[in-house]
């Protein structure tokens, strides 16, 4: 699944694209993806309206109009193509925005998991899903005092708070798998017994790891590229994450894998013990 520094290199991309386009209308061929408003009035609010910028929250992408916003998330494999009306529509094109100048953007989605909203344009952080959103990585206000706080209460591991996108918004698996090994903090530690000094470690690693990830345009691992013929390369970097049976980078042991609520985990024995 894309994570932040994906979502951005996405962004980036569809700037270069779109951004001035007036959308002409829209077709919606798998109804499961508008998740708001209804399918018809998705599909009748979008005509006409032009595209004015583009951001991200967290793992969303955020396409602001001249009446609405528009929300994007990739989940597992979706991705954007670029076409004109006379092209042959493929196989897992499901949500297809055409301009008034005849090019089209499509929403490719092999899994269809991939999900749109299109909220109010001045209030849009307010409503559901982005109201529930903790704290983007280079936040101000996302300090070590923070961190502890909202872990004190809870007795999962912290591998799974970090995937928390209430606390910390943007973090997946494969960041996750770095940061806590920078940190030299087991994934498998409880959240609650994290020391203020570790949460100020995760913190500063966060956006070590983030900012470098965004410089070199994300990790393209599997299925996943961000559009046509746009992928990462901080896969080139990774130090644990699909690593496992491996040295470690730092002492030499080897790494070990694991699973944490239903995510694979790789980390160093005793570097993270």
């Amino acid at each position: 699944m894309p994570e932040k520094p994906e979502v951005i290199t996405v962004v980036k991309f569809l700037k270069a694209k779109i951004i001035g386009k007036k959308i002409k209308k829209v077709d919606v061929l798998w109804n499961n993806i508008i998740e708001s408003p209804s399918v018809l009035e998705f599909k009748k609010n979008l005509k006409n309206q032009t595209i004015e910028d583009i951001s991200t929250r967290g793992k969303w992408i955020v396409i602001n109009l001249s009446k609405n916003t528009l929300i994007i998330h990739l989940r597992m494999e979706g991705k954007f193509m670029f076409r004109t009306v006379e092209d042959p529509i493929a196989k897992h094109e499901h949500v297809i925005f055409t301009f008034d100048d005849n090019t089209q953007m499509r929403f490719h989605d092999v899994r269809k998991f991939g999900k749109m909203h299109l909220l109010s344009k001045d209030n849009y952080l307010n409503e559901s899903p982005l109201k529930e959103m903790g704290y983007e990585y280079n936040d101000t206000n996302l300090n070590a005092n923070y961190l502890y706080t909202k872990l004190q209460t809870k007795k999962i591991p912290i591998k799974t708070s970090l995937l928390d996108q209430s606390i910390i918004t943007g973090i997946g698996n494969i960041y996750d798998d770095e940061i806590l090994f920078m940190s030299k903090i087991s994934p498998l530690k409880s959240s609650n017994l994290i020391t203020k000094k570790q949460c100020q470690e995760i913190i500063k690693n966060t956006n070590i790891v983030l900012n470098r990830a965004i410089e070199l345009g994300g990790t393209t691992i599997k299925s996943f590229t961000s559009s046509e013929g746009v992928h990462g390369l901080f896969q080139n970097e990774l130090l644990v994450h699909g690593k496992s049976g491996q040295k470690c980078p730092e002492c030499g042991t080897i790494l070990e894998k694991t699973r944490i609520g239903g995510r694979g985990t790789t980390y160093c024995p005793k570097c993270q013990k």
